[in-house]
């Protein structure tokens, strides 16, 4: 019997058809060298792309989260601190702005612009002690309409008139008041128009009143100004105001004067840096 060539070879390749597909479920599955498989590729690229967009590494996304989550422990902390220390620090605050130093004889009381019945008080009272003879009264600018109502024969009391008024009811004699030649809106102006009064007449050391919030900056301020020369300053905050150091968060009147006040500081830091 004879059988073709091409029956044999069919044959052949049937029998090695078999032989691999028998080998491959005994050893399992295997990629084959020359032919390697791109399907689990493909699935891969696949799964790491949702909606044509690419997802970001773990570790980048871990590293945002963990950076937020720090920032909202870190205020929450600092909240509770604050609101647990609040009284403490407060009080520090307040006596931080009440600056002050032992009083001794000078040759000149400064009041400062602002609040005349606390100041007029407190600067009486040194000058009834004989603490200094002459008592600085400061000019203020006039408010807006002033000139209008004088026209109109209207009377309205300005700053400087207050404290001398005031002065004179608390029988301080009207020789004792050197009173300001120009209108001043700051402690700023106003130190340097007493720095001109201190070198024409050689004065050594002044004793200056102010309100209690206002006594550190005033003296920065005055200090600034007499740089170099040889002038004693002396602080003396009004023990005549309500404000003090323990209780000044009490009132809304104090709690404006302390934010105003912690920003002209700041102003003042800043400006005097260069």
């Amino acid at each position: 019997m004879k059988v073709s060539l091409s029956s044999l070879k069919t044959k052949k390749a049937g029998n090695n058809k078999d032989a691999a597909s028998l080998l491959s479920e005994w050893i399992g599955p295997q990629v084959s060298k020359e032919q390697p498989r791109t399907d689990d590729f493909s699935e891969k690229r696949e799964a790491e792309l949702v909606d044509g967009q690419p997802i970001e590494p773990e570790s980048r996304r871990f590293k945002g989260q963990s950076i937020v989550k720090w920032i909202f422990f870190t205020v929450f902390i600092g909240y509770m601190v604050i609101s647990y220390y609040r009284v403490p620090l407060l009080t520090a605050l307040g006596n931080y702005l009440i600056f002050e130093h032992p009083l001794k004889k000078a040759d000149l009381i400064v009041c400062t612009p602002g609040s005349p019945l606390e100041q007029s008080l407190m600067a009486a009272e040194l000058y009834k002690k004989g603490l200094a003879p002459r008592i600085f009264i400061p000019e203020e600018t006039p408010p807006d309409g002033l000139e209008i109502l004088k026209a109109q024969g209207g009377r309205y009391p300005e700053a400087s008139g207050l404290f001398i008024t005031t002065l004179k009811s608390l029988n301080v004699p009207g020789s004792a008041f050197i009173v300001g030649k120009n209108a001043v809106d700051s402690i700023q102006e106003e130190a340097e128009e007493v720095r001109e009064v201190v070198m024409e007449k050689g004065y050594g050391s002044i004793i200056i009143v102010t309100s209690p919030s206002s006594a550190r900056r005033a003296y920065l301020i005055f200090k600034k100004v007499f740089d170099g020369k040889k002038l004693e300053i002396i602080i003396s905050p009004s023990q005549y105001s309500d404000f003090k150091g323990d209780n000044w968060w009490k009132r809304d009147k104090y709690l404006n004067e302390v934010i105003f006040e912690c920003q002209k500081l700041l102003y003042h830091t800043i400006k005097n840096l260069w």
